[in-house]
């Protein structure tokens, strides 16, 4: 008796570990966003851009290699005048500063790559919020649909009984039962959409999320925002504004660049030479050594075609144009995202001021008039799907919510979103 109390007692304690050990971990939405910006493949790709623009600089910083050269001659081939063997060092002058204006490019260069990637995380840390806040939302319209079809399962064999009982007639119960078999369908077309979307977050993780659950409160997505506040914000830290304004930057590097190329360069030399003796019997000569310098200066016509001087400056207008369009679109596209998030909020408040309790009273009272004979198969059914459809419109609103803070925070270019 004592052994099968301890082996009820060790079951006891066993049972909820096992149950435990079953449950699936949980991926909350901070953990998920800290994997994304570590483990994306596509932001992993990105940060070589950044890699490559820095050693870039290193490259822009080399000065002109020197040039080795060694010859020899034969001063009179079969008249016996010795032969001259020379080498040269020569070696390029850059003047104009161009080295300077080569590594001022590459530097405003990295710093826009930089802030390209910077802009490109912050998109991809937005679409990434996007697919948790579908996934989410697609199995919370899993339990709304489940929970509709464990109601009406219910109600239809509730009906089976009544109907052998002869307390309501066959069309009546065969009625219920076709309805909770519509509603299974309807559960199964969720479930499909639901793990579709949860499959859908491997893509930002690049790894497979089989054994996870994710959580998470829609009720979170609540700000109070002053749209001129919010502007003046984007205006300032958006990083694709930044990096535009960057830009300006590298095409005026690039105008002092193109500037310093027509300037031109001295190659200077550098050499030795040594004559043998000469054995010629008419103008013998004794061995001698000479020491050479000399100046190279190119004769650059080609300044006076100055077209890539003209495409360099054109480029540095076309960059401050473009930052002026992209700052007008960043105000259009604030208060665009602004007036969306304050539509959600209205309709969010719809719900909130009794929608969903009202539907869920009408849909208990009438069934319970069913019970009692009092109200038709139909009133219930009609009953029951308004109640359904305020469920999955709020769960939806909800949804569409989060959607609009996330982009508007997106389009702002400021990051407070936990749930």
């Amino acid at each position: 008796m004592k052994a099968k109390i301890t082996l009820i007692i060790s079951l006891g304690l066993l049972f909820p570990i096992a149950l435990k050990a079953q449950e699936k971990e949980t991926l909350n939405f901070s953990t998920y966003l800290n994997e994304v910006r570590e483990k994306n493949l596509s932001y992993a790709a990105q940060k070589y851009n950044v890699s490559m623009a820095e050693a870039s600089i290193l490259t822009a910083s080399i000065f002109p290699d020197p040039q080795l050269e060694m010859e020899t001659s034969d001063n009179g081939v079969s008249k016996k005048m010795g032969y001259t063997i020379g080498t040269s060092l020569s070696w390029t002058l850059e003047l104009g500063r161009k080295r300077k204006a080569r590594i001022e490019t590459a530097k405003n260069q990295a710093e826009y790559t930089k802030l390209l990637l910077q802009d490109f995380l912050r998109n991809l840390v937005a679409d990434a919020s996007l697919g948790y806040i579908e996934a989410l939302k697609t199995k919370a319209l899993v339990d709304v649909q489940k929970d509709s079809y464990l109601s009406m399962q219910q109600l239809a064999q509730s009906d089976s009984i009544r109907y052998k009982l002869g307390a309501i007639s066959q069309v009546t119960s065969k009625q219920s039962r076709l309805e909770a078999s519509s509603l299974l369908n309807d559960l199964y077309m969720a479930e499909s959409s639901s793990r579709q979307a949860f499959s859908a977050l491997s893509i930002f993780l690049g790894k497979d999320l089989e054994e996870k659950s994710i959580n998470g409160d829609f009720k979170a997505f609540n700000r109070d925002f002053n749209p001129d506040d919010l502007v003046t914000e984007a205006v300032s830290n958006r990083t694709d504004l930044l990096a535009s304004k960057q830009n300006i930057n590298t095409a005026a590097s690039l105008v002092k660049l193109e500037k310093a190329n027509r300037v031109i360069d001295l190659g200077l030399s550098l050499g030795a030479e040594h004559h043998t003796w000469a054995t010629n019997e008419i103008a013998p000569s004794p061995a001698v050594n000479a020491v050479k310098l000399g100046t190279s200066i190119p004769l650059k016509f080609s300044n006076r075609r100055n077209a890539d001087l003209k495409i360099a400056e054109m480029g540095r207008m076309q960059a401050e144009t473009e930052y002026k369009q992209i700052e007008n679109s960043v105000r259009t596209e604030v208060m665009q995202t602004y007036q969306q998030y304050l539509a959600t909020q209205k309709q969010l408040k719809q719900f909130d001021n009794g929608m969903l309790s009202e539907a869920k009273n009408v849909l208990e009272g009438i069934s319970y008039s069913y019970q009692r004979g009092e109200s038709s198969i139909l009133e219930v059914l009609n009953a029951q799907r308004t109640y359904n459809d305020i469920r999955l419109r709020y769960i939806e609103t909800l949804a569409e919510n989060a959607v609009a803070l996330v982009e508007l925070e997106r389009k702002t270019g400021i990051w407070d979103i936990d749930f």
